[in-house]
């Protein structure tokens, strides 16, 4: 073939090649510069809907968190739940410096948890477990929160133990595994084998008393006994003859004992020591009359010279004993107040349970499911919560109510605590309301 020819048809082949690599290098380019427009638009024009739908999405999710929240903690006093028992909590108590909360549970455990915040979210908490088949009814302490005395629930009657925590004073020093509590002393089938309805423990200032820890354990006959916390001694019995116990509890200073029974008088016993500090007896020295039917819970002032006491006839009494009772002097009632609760059809609902305030100035009252915070000055309803606890539990009534007896650490400020617990399996931590003593009337 010419090579002019071969030459030309290369030449022609050569330029057809670069006009194919500019058109497509052109195409791509415009292409490329038309998708980095777009996609510049697209951010400039979603750059607000992006971030709102962050936003709504963030939203949404602490929305959905506060309703959780709210769920959980439905009453602004509700600070907390302690959640993890087995079975319905009977009942709870306090350590004397308040950091220590023990539950009393059906599933035959006893819960001790550590309160170091009360708003935190989880506890560290000791484990003890009663003796095969039992089941703890009440709770109390010992000389410390390392001991503890409960009242256990069998087929065969009720018991009661004292299990001491040997490990809680050594084991920040050794660091060595904690030890399970041991039992210092029981004594089993007590009461004539019927059920321990409450547990009450203080330390005995009065007198010569010697600073030792007493309890009083009530049954659900006619029958209240004492007892020394340490040694698990029994100090004395004394005997309702009321037909039947609601409760009893003795007074912080450990002077005096008091019982709610069947009737609408209450019992008070004064405790005597001896020089040595020992318990000598224990007398009946005065009833309070007054209610027109039974009396339902009662409770001491923290100064131990008042009674308080709730009763099916409608009212709440404040009674003075505080009285000369050797002269014959009778205690008197200085204050009567109309239970503010009542049902849909506008009857009373009685009180099932009583706890006044450390510093005396709230009573905490119970009925069913229902909580309320009550000036103890003016019977003035100070907070209500309706549904305290779930009530798709057997009514979620509660079972037991006690106020930590020192102010608590509640997140970053301290603050008056009480605790409940109750049939749904829960404990739960509210913190007091504001207290009045101006507002509301009392009538004597």
């Amino acid at each position: 073939m010419d090579p002019l020819i071969l030459l030309a048809a290369g030449i022609s082949i050569l330029i057809g090649a670069l006009m194919a690599l500019l058109f497509v290098r052109h195409n791509s380019f415009d292409r490329r510069s038309k998708v980095e427009t777009l996609s510049k638009s697209e951010i400039l024009t979603d750059k607000n809907p992006t971030t709102s739908n962050s936003k709504k999405s963030h939203s949404k999710h602490h929305s959905h968190a506060s309703d959780k929240d709210q769920n959980k903690r439905h009453h602004p006093l509700d600070i907390n739940t302690l959640k993890g028992h087995g079975d319905l909590v009977n009942g709870l108590c306090f350590s004397s410096d308040g950091r220590s909360l023990a539950t009393a549970c059906a599933d035959g455990v006893v819960r001790v948890y550590k309160l170091d915040d009360a708003a935190n979210k989880s506890f560290r908490f000791l484990r003890i477990n009663v003796p095969p088949g039992g089941h703890p009814t009440a709770v109390a302490f010992g000389d410390d929160s390392a001991s503890v005395v409960v009242a256990s629930q069998t087929l065969s009657g009720c018991s009661l133990y004292m299990f001491l925590d040997e490990s809680a004073k050594t084991a920040n020093e050794t660091k060595q595994p904690a030890k399970p509590p041991v039992t210092k002393w029981e004594h089993p089938k007590i009461h004539d084998k019927r059920a321990i309805l409450t547990l009450f423990g203080t330390t005995a200032s009065y007198g010569n008393a010697d600073e030792s820890t007493i309890l009083v354990s009530c049954s659900e006959g006619t029958d209240i006994m004492l007892w020394h916390g340490k040694s698990g001694k029994n100090l004395g019995t004394v005997d309702t003859n009321q037909l039947k116990n609601n409760m009893a509890a003795v007074s912080p200073n450990g002077r005096f004992i008091a019982a709610a029974a069947f009737t609408a008088d209450v019992k008070v016993w004064e405790i005597v020591y001896s020089k040595d500090g020992s318990v000598k007896e224990v007398l009946k020295v005065m009833q309070l009359k007054g209610h027109k039917s039974a009396v339902t819970w009662l409770c001491f002032t923290p100064d131990s010279e008042k009674i308080i006491t709730a009763s099916k006839d409608g009212s709440i009494r404040t009674w003075n004993i505080n009285v000369r009772y050797q002269l014959e002097e009778d205690p008197k009632t200085l204050k009567v107040f109309p239970i503010p609760l009542h049902d849909s059809s506008g009857h009373v609902l009685p009180y099932d349970r009583l706890s006044i305030s450390p510093d005396g100035k709230i009573l905490a009252v119970t009925h069913g499911s229902t909580l309320q915070w009550l000036c103890t000055e003016t019977g003035r309803v100070l907070d209500t919560a309706d549904k305290a606890h779930d009530v798709a539990c057997h009514a979620g009534d509660i079972t037991g109510i006690a106020w930590a007896p020192q102010y608590l650490p509640v997140g970053n400020q301290k603050g008056l605590v009480l605790a409940t617990s109750s049939v749904d399996k829960k404990v739960k931590l509210w913190v007091a309301p504001p207290s009045s003593t101006s507002l509301g009337a009392a009538t004597s």
